[in-house]
């Protein structure tokens, strides 16, 4: 053969040879491939790249929910909310969907609900999903969280107790609160009596929750039954140590008011001894004493306190007045500097 045409027809077959490798049209990827991928973006927090494999599955398989509902949910996390529904909603009228998808659309619904603000909405769709599976554990969960915005506590008291049996868990403290928000509602609507008998059940439901000791003692003092308020709030002392200054003006008040001074020094006895580093019963019995006229006693518990908190700007104070008291003004200047280091240590 003559070696020109030789070259001519080499030349001419690694030409075809290469269109063929460069030009050829390249094999579109399978539908759950690219499904596959937008998940792994979608875990990876890569949501541009998983929105664009998604649009590639509905355009190869416009009958694929999961990419549809995939894409709602990521607009909706991106702020488009009301493009969220759309698709969603668009699904709801596909035929012959299985049940597991028709609950899955609605969940993806009743979240678009809730992050648009129309809490009535969401509730409805999330009210399909109990319907269709009453021990699903999301929904439960989601519904409480719903009960709670709308301040229907007998209901988010309802969704707890489901939620908490089908976690296998407890949780007293929870449902004793929901029974607590459930009678102030009452009192707002001067149902005292109902209010009572439903915080009474709250400390039945979980009798180390301060919470409804403090109300059931607020609602005897407006009854006038001073004793039982007092009762309420020494046990909600005894429960919320830290918060005891919310009841003792309201507990020396009902002490006054039945002209019972010396009980309420006992009752301050017996905070101190079950927890001798509440300073605030230390400071109020000390100060009870010295209106009584106690100097020597009031100075010596505030000598005892100012022992365990030396940096006490309050003791501090209370005791230099007590100084004055039982000394004499005297030379006062050493407090004072001490308590004005103090100040400039705090600020």
């Amino acid at each position: 053969m003559n070696p020109y045409i030789f070259a001519v027809i080499f030349l001419a077959l690694l030409a075809l040879t290469l269109f063929i490798l460069y030009f050829k049209p390249k094999k579109k990827q399978l539908p759950e491939s690219l499904y596959t991928k937008a998940l792994n973006a979608i875990i990876q927090g890569d949501k541009k790249i998983a929105i664009k494999h998604l649009r590639d599955v509905v355009k190869q398989d416009t009958s694929h929910i999961d990419a549809y509902l995939q894409i709602g949910n990521i607009l909706r996390e991106e702020g488009n909310v009301e493009g969220a529904i759309k698709i969603h909603r668009s699904l709801t009228m596909r035929p012959n969907l299985s049940k597991d998808i028709q609950r899955q659309i609605h969940k993806s619904l009743a979240i678009d609900y809730f992050k648009l603000g129309n809490i009535s909405k969401s509730k409805e769709e999330a009210l399909i999903v109990l319907k269709a599976d009453k021990k699903n554990l999301w929904v439960n969960d989601f519904l409480l969280q719903i009960s709670e915005a709308q301040k229907d506590w007998k209901e988010a008291a309802q969704f707890s107790k489901t939620v908490q049996k089908i976690n296998s868990s407890k949780n007293p403290e929870q449902l004793s609160k929901y029974i607590v928000f459930e009678a102030m509602d009452k009192l707002k609507d001067s149902n005292k009596d109902e209010a009572i008998m439903l915080l009474k059940r709250a400390i039945k439901t979980s009798p180390n929750l301060g919470l409804p000791y403090k109300h059931l003692g607020d609602v005897y003092y407006e009854l006038n039954d001073l004793k039982n308020a007092i009762a309420q709030w020494e046990k909600y002392v005894h429960i919320e140590t830290s918060d005891s200054h919310k009841v003792f003006p309201k507990i020396e008040s009902a002490f006054f008011d039945l002209g019972e001074f010396d009980e309420l020094e006992k009752f301050y006895d017996r905070i101190i001894k079950k927890d001798p580093n509440n300073q605030l019963a230390a400071m109020n019995l000390a100060n009870h004493l010295y209106q009584k006229g106690e100097y020597e006693n009031a100075k010596s518990i505030v000598d005892d306190a100012l022992l365990k908190n030396p940096d006490s700007i309050t003791i501090q104070l209370m005791r230099m007045k007590f100084k004055i008291k039982t000394d004499g003004s005297g030379d006062l200047s050493k407090e004072i500097d001490e308590i004005m280091n103090l100040a400039k240590a705090i600020n």
